[in-house]
């Protein structure tokens, strides 16, 4: 997960007059007009400062924690029909990974890909990733980091249990009630997320509890804001703490209705009817699972085939380290045989090269694969402390399992840090390889894109150049196990910043597509 959410009681996103009705469409004076398209998305973002923590103060008639934009991120044609069909590639990649996962635990793949995965995770997580009914369970939601570069798209990492759903379906529903034909589509969002769950169900409309971790709480808002977009719709899907679900001899149970947050001291209405539920969302990283309540509950509601839960219990197919895996050589037959050629040769070219930074000594004779340092092949991931700034543009990020593993917390960008925070940032990697692995990658030279946003303080419309991220969201909805685009948000940071994600002074719009191919926020 990599958004941050301000908190505000559920019982007060009851999602008032403001709330963005569907289908809703704004006055023709204010779709040509970029003061009064902005004016219009202020007025009707939900109530609450919905979606991102603001780190200082704002602008008093602004109700977001971000800049916000009259239009939308304009990409071309070509790239939308790229993103469009990433979707498919993307869920190959997790189906290879789950693949090579379990054939490495029977042996006919290498022994260390398992042990990469499961050295020092709790044996309960272990032994259900490996439960025979599941085996081919993979996320119903993928969400990929993408930085647009001179050699075209890269993904930095991949999310499945990614926040900003309810975020960009509601952007998404704002813009296009302006008249912009956003990717994915006015409704994609919520259609995705419901067509998933209907799925991982095998059943049409399922009862659906999204589970929500005090942990995951930053997130409690958007995700409620899901749940009763769903239900205006005619769907029962219910935002829920872990403590509110209950069991039963039929499986679980959640209250129907509008209920408090994780991180709410408030009780739960005990005069909410409960009602069954077949699917769990479930909200929260693995690596914090013992401090859910109830999940032990949970897992035993699936393991008696009473509940769906999805993602799936597989904190394999949550580490950044399975890029590593695509380029290791010693793999490279594997992936050949395991995904069609055209395939393989997408998902290798998106993917950008990565390595384990595993502390354990070489033999003399032999090098790590494909790493150079100072024009020399590294023997020992120890060298990289040694390296000049120059030679530092690399990137050092917690594989998965930890709570630095979300967003940009435990993120060390080389050729930014002193030498001295470089060193401990490499030595804190390698001595941490048995409880959280990490991973180097090189820093990505992102394309510049210019956007304009509303200056609150001026009542003008300026425009900043600065670095976009583009993140997709993919929907495993069709019967025939396939994925369909929901959206895809745009966050764009002013030129000077090295990390790119949701703050106070980001543009974070919906991507949509403008038919001329030169009208595009990228710039060269």
């Amino acid at each position: 997960m990599t958004f941050t959410i301000d908190t505000m009681h559920q019982s007060d996103a009851s999602f008032p007059d403001n709330h963005l009705s569907p289908l809703m469409r704004a006055p023709a004076e204010v779709t040509g007009d970029p003061v009064a398209r902005v004016r219009w998305i202020n007025e009707h973002l939900p109530a609450g400062s919905l979606y991102s923590d603001a780190k200082r103060a704002l602008h008093p008639e602004s109700r977001a924690s971000w800049r916000l934009s009259p239009e939308p991120f304009w990409i071309t044609e070509e790239m939308g029909n790229f993103l469009t069909n990433l979707g498919s590639d993307l869920q190959s990649f997790y189906r290879a990974i789950n693949t090579l996962y379990l054939a490495s635990v029977k042996g006919s793949q290498p022994a260390w890909v398992a042990e990469y995965f499961d050295l020092g995770r709790p044996e309960t997580l272990v032994d259900y990733s490996r439960l025979n009914r599941t085996k081919r369970a993979i996320p119903g939601v993928i969400r990929p980091d993408l930085f647009y570069t001179d050699s075209g798209f890269v993904a930095t990492e991949l999310d499945s249990v990614p926040g900003g759903i309810g975020f960009s379906a509601s952007m998404g529903a704002l813009y296009a009630s302006l008249g912009d034909q956003v990717l994915g589509g006015e409704e994609g969002m919520i259609n995705g997320f419901l067509g998933m769950v209907a799925s991982a169900a095998g059943a049409p409309d399922p009862v659906t509890a999204i589970v929500v971790s005090d942990e995951s709480g930053d997130y409690w808002d958007e995700m409620a804001w899901l749940a009763q977009a769903c239900r205006d719709r005619g769907h029962q899907v219910f935002a829920v703490r872990p403590q509110d679900v209950s069991f039963s001899e039929d499986g679980l149970r959640v209250p129907a209705g509008v209920t408090p947050g994780p991180r709410d001291p408030e009780p739960t209405d005990q005069t909410l009817p409960t009602i069954q539920v077949s699917v769990v969302y479930r909200f929260f990283e693995l690596y914090d699972i013992k401090n859910v309540p109830k999940w032990e509950l949970m897992l035993y509601a699936a393991k008696k085939q009473k509940v769906v839960i999805t993602p799936p219990i597989k904190s394999y197919l949550e580490e950044k380290l399975t890029f590593a895996l695509m380029h290791h050589p010693a793999l490279a037959r594997y992936w050949s045989s395991e995904m069609t050629s055209p395939v393989f040769e997408r998902v290798k070219a998106i993917i950008p090269e990565t390595w384990i930074l595993d502390p354990r000594p070489l033999p003399p004779h032999a090098t790590i694969p494909g790493f150079e340092a100072n024009g020399a092949p590294l023997q020992s991931w120890n060298q990289l402390m040694s390296l000049g700034q120059k030679d530092r543009r690399l990137v050092v990020k917690p594989s998965g399992f930890d709570a630095t593993a979300w967003g940009s917390r435990g993120v060390k960008i080389g050729h930014d840090l002193p030498e001295g925070e470089w060193r401990d940032a490499v030595d804190a990697a390698l001595a941490g390889f048995t409880s959280t692995r990490s991973i180097l990658q090189r820093f990505q030279t992102v394309r510049r894109a210019t956007v304009p946003w509303y200056d609150f303080e001026t009542g003008t419309v300026k425009t900043m150049p600065g670095r976009a991220r583009l993140t997709p969201y993919y929907f495993a909805s069709g019967t025939d196990g396939g994925v369909t685009l929901g959206g895809v948000m745009a966050t764009v940071v002013p030129i000077d910043k090295k990390l790119i994600h949701g703050m106070v002074d980001a543009v974070m719009v919906p991507c949509a597509i403008r038919r001329q191919d030169s009208d595009t926020a990228f710039t060269t």
